[in-house]
């Protein structure tokens, strides 16, 4: 795909954006399942069912604009789902893993809205009206996502990761 306007470049966004979800639906349960607190299951699962509805917003832009999400992959995603793979390798205290967790989620968090706050301005510049709503609507939920993941760190995950470290000391 030649990116010759804004609307192409809106266009590639789009299917970064759609191949960064698609591989959430498998990193996602990988990391709840990984999880020692039912608190942070909980909200990786809840993240989980969010992920397909933003799939669901994804398709129907493309079919608004008569394009496919075929034809990019998202290497931004890849890395970062690696980056966690590799964590959850690591022998870890289960409080501590995690606290480190959700620096995993929170760094997928804050790409994901770089981009979809990228997306938005396109579609906003262009005109694109009920697309711009759509994408807003997903940055609002990434947003309360990335919230909650602050919440859950600062009341109850990092205080037991920071705990576990006193008591192996």
């Amino acid at each position: 795909m030649s990116l010759d306007t804004l609307h192409d470049l809106f266009v590639h966004e789009l299917r970064d954006l759609h191949s960064a979800e698609q591989q959430l639906l498998d990193a996602l349960p990988l990391l709840a399942q990984a999880s020692a607190s039912e608190t942070l299951k909980s909200l990786f699962q809840q993240h989980l069912a969010e992920t397909r509805g933003q799939l669901q917003r994804l398709g129907q832009l493309f079919n608004a604009l008569g394009a496919t999400p075929e034809g990019k992959t998202c290497l931004g995603m890849q890395g970062l789902i690696a980056e966690a793979r590799e964590f959850l390798q690591e022998e870890a205290d289960p409080q501590v893993l995690d606290a480190g967790l959700i620096v995993i989620a929170q760094k997928i968090e804050h790409y994901e809205i770089a981009g979809y706050g990228s997306a938005r301005t396109f579609a906003q510049r262009l005109g694109y009206t009920d697309a711009a709503r759509l994408i807003e609507q997903t940055l609002k939920e990434e947003g309360a996502t990335d919230d909650r993941l602050t919440r859950a760190a600062e009341s109850r995950v990092n205080a037991r990761a920071a705990h576990a470290a006193q008591a192996s000391v």
